[in-house]
């Protein structure tokens, strides 16, 4: 299993929100770019890049910030956040993403979704399901659909999606520990899902029992930056 770390940008800096609550905002670093470095040196391969100010804005918003670590490492980056129009994700891949997340595109608009799909490939397009509940949220989890998790991702097998990554909103940035029993469900239909689970991961011990569950990859966000896992913990990982 993948240690994925999370990089999110306001105004290109290194923050972190609870519960995707713009006024929970926790700033902790100036530079991604030397954080992005110090995952790389620590072995770390993957790396997920959200461009908050982009949700806010849906429009691509720190292109630069993508260009300038995609420059300064060989992370494969996943990149997501407000990307809704071709010339977004065209500029999102031209600035070095290896992959690029849709969520709430992907609930709102199907054909341009399924589109991406057709004309980028499941390597590189990765399904954003967010969950309240066991139901898709989207509009930066303010706005929760009646669409079940199971039903959005059924409706893209025939499309070619490959990764989901899966975020409990319920859980994100709490430190209460994963959804597991999500993760078993959505394992259980889709086991051939390269399946990573977002929002909760608290201890190494979450890890391990993520990666016996035969997930792809685990995102780690607020556990690293208050100190629960170090990088050693990251390091030490068997990915």
């Amino acid at each position: 299993m993948y240690i994925i770390p999370a990089i999110d940008i306001i105004e290109g800096k290194c923050v972190r929100l609870t519960q995707g609550d713009f006024n929970q905002k926790k700033q902790y670093f100036e530079n991604p770019v030397e954080v992005a470095k110090m995952f790389e040196d620590a072995g770390i391969q993957r790396l997920h890049l959200v461009d908050l100010d982009g949700a806010r804005s849906k429009k691509l918003v720190n292109a630069a910030v993508l260009q300038d670590i995609s420059k300064a490492t060989k992370l494969t980056i996943d990149f997501g956040g407000g990307i809704q129009a071709d010339e977004d994700i065209e500029r999102a891949f031209n600035n070095g993403a290896a992959q690029v997340t849709g969520g709430s595109i992907a609930v709102k608009n199907k054909e341009k979704f399924a589109s991406w799909l057709a004309k980028y490939g499941g390597e590189k397009i990765i399904l954003g399901a967010d969950a309240k509940n066991g139901f898709i949220a989207v509009s930066g989890w303010q706005e929760t659909t009646e669409i079940s998790v199971n039903s959005l991702i059924e409706s893209y097998l025939d499309k070619n999606i490959q990764y989901v990554i899966c975020t409990d909103v319920a859980k994100d940035g709490l430190l209460q520990g994963p959804s597991f029993n999500l993760y078993k469900a959505i394992k259980k239909n889709f086991p051939d899902i390269k399946l990573i689970a977002s929002g909760g991961v608290t201890t190494k011990d979450d890890l391990v029992k993520l990666e016996a569950m035969g997930l792809f990859g685990a995102i780690v966000g607020k556990a690293f930056y208050e100190g629960n896992l170090s990088l050693k913990d990251l390091k030490d990982f068997n990915q």
